[in-house]
């Protein structure tokens, strides 16, 4: 017989893979828009915004069909090797980015990243999975704090990569990284033997149909973790081209601070957001959060300099970071525990949907009206978010 699984060892090595993954995604893919113009030669205005698009969403779209498939892979063979998959896929599909020569081949390896990564869902289900069931929730956060560190710090890191060396390296930097980030899963993390799925059990639905109310929240909250993506990617697509507009050559820097300060916040919000939750409760906190990330877009439409979009950036990183975990906490709170994977399988894919959705309505919307309207556009999504949330959701049982 085995000895049992450290869940702490496990937990320590998989933060630090996932700053690292993290670190390495967010270190290059930031740039897309400044590469595709300044390294691609894609200079004129419509066909940058379209390229930026496509070449932004087609990952989404793509793990967003291979998530489901890799969970039932995951549940078969182990979730320690989809993770191991995930990082050697997002390493080879990002650093042979290096090699790239026209926007169509930029566009494929993003398909292709999307279809061979998605570390932070595997993390998330071997995680849960092996962690004690009333140490969940704390783990799960110390995994986010990691992704958000590394969100925050890869960009700013990045950009002035990017201004000393150039986006190829810095790219072909972001796989080596990725790359690194197996080593600690591949060395120290462990994984408890599968035991067969018990087909005596009820089905899933039939789990949440039991507590009354349970689906109709679930698709509720389900549906505002991808819209919040929604919003959220398109706007980082838009901040970046109303920069290069503001700052041309600049760009880069001005970036990875806007994205290095919303990661910050994000991270900051993260972990305070349920000082707030406690007080008033998560339907009001999340609402009002939304109506503020709306009016924090809509500021963008109109801001006069590389300065003020830092700070309006930062500010939506900050909303956006008690919306995420908030919705996701509700979610858990709704499902029963036998449901959890599954649900949050479900979830994953509607998150990868926003990832594809975003920058192809943000995108495809500058490149026809300009990028203030698509501002003015995605601002009215957050406030869509906001009466989704404010309507359709509902305080979730706490036992």
């Amino acid at each position: 017989m085995s000895p049992p699984v450290d869940w702490r060892r496990n937990l320590v090595a998989l933060w630090f893979a996932e700053f690292t993954a993290i670190f390495g995604f967010s270190f290059a893919f930031p740039f897309l828009s400044i590469f595709i113009s300044q390294d691609l030669g894609v200079h004129n205005a419509r066909d940058l915004d379209l390229w930026t698009a496509a070449a932004g969403s087609v990952s989404g779209l793509a793990m967003a069909v291979a998530s489901p498939i890799w969970g039932v892979l995951g549940d078969r063979f182990g979730r320690k090797p989809m993770l191991i998959r995930s990082m050697v896929g997002g390493a080879i599909t990002v650093g042979v980015i290096f090699f790239v020569q026209t926007p169509l081949q930029l566009v494929i390896l993003r398909f292709l990243q999307g279809a061979t990564s998605g570390t932070v869902a595997a993390a998330t289900a071997l995680v849960a999975a092996e962690t004690p069931r009333n140490r969940v929730g704390w783990a799960l956060g110390v995994v986010t704090s990691a992704v958000a560190l590394g969100s925050a710090v890869g960009p700013v890191v990045g950009g002035l990569a990017a201004s000393a060396f150039g986006l190829r390296l810095v790219f072909l930097g972001g796989g080596v990284l990725l790359m690194i980030a197996m080593l600690p899963v591949l060395i120290v993390v462990r994984e408890s033997p599968l035991r067969p799925r018990d087909r005596s059990r009820p089905g899933v639905l039939a789990l949440i149909k039991q507590r009354p109310g349970a689906v109709r929240a679930l698709a509720m909250l389900i549906g505002a973790q991808g819209l919040v993506t929604v919003v959220n990617t398109a706007t980082q697509q838009l901040v970046v081209l109303k920069l290069i507009e503001l700052v041309g050559r600049a760009a880069s820097t001005a970036t990875g601070l806007a994205f290095g300060a919303a990661g910050l916040s994000s991270s900051a919000s993260a972990i305070g957001y349920t000082t707030i939750t406690r007080r008033v409760g998560y339907v009001r906190t999340i609402t009002l959060a939304a109506i503020l990330l709306a009016a924090t877009v809509a500021a963008l439409v109109v801001a006069p300099s590389a300065a003020v979009i830092v700070i309006a950036v930062g500010v939506a990183g900050l909303l956006y970071g008690a919306i995420v975990p908030a919705t996701a906490s509700m979610i858990g709170l709704e499902t029963p525990v036998e449901a959890q994977s599954t649900v949050f399988g479900f979830n994953a894919s509607a998150v990868a949907f926003g990832f594809f959705l975003g920058p192809l309505v943000g995108g495809g919307i500058a490149a026809t009206s300009g990028v203030p309207n698509a501002l003015a556009v995605t601002a009215g999504l957050a406030l869509v978010l906001a009466l989704l949330l404010a309507l359709g959701t509902r305080e979730p049982p706490t036992r």
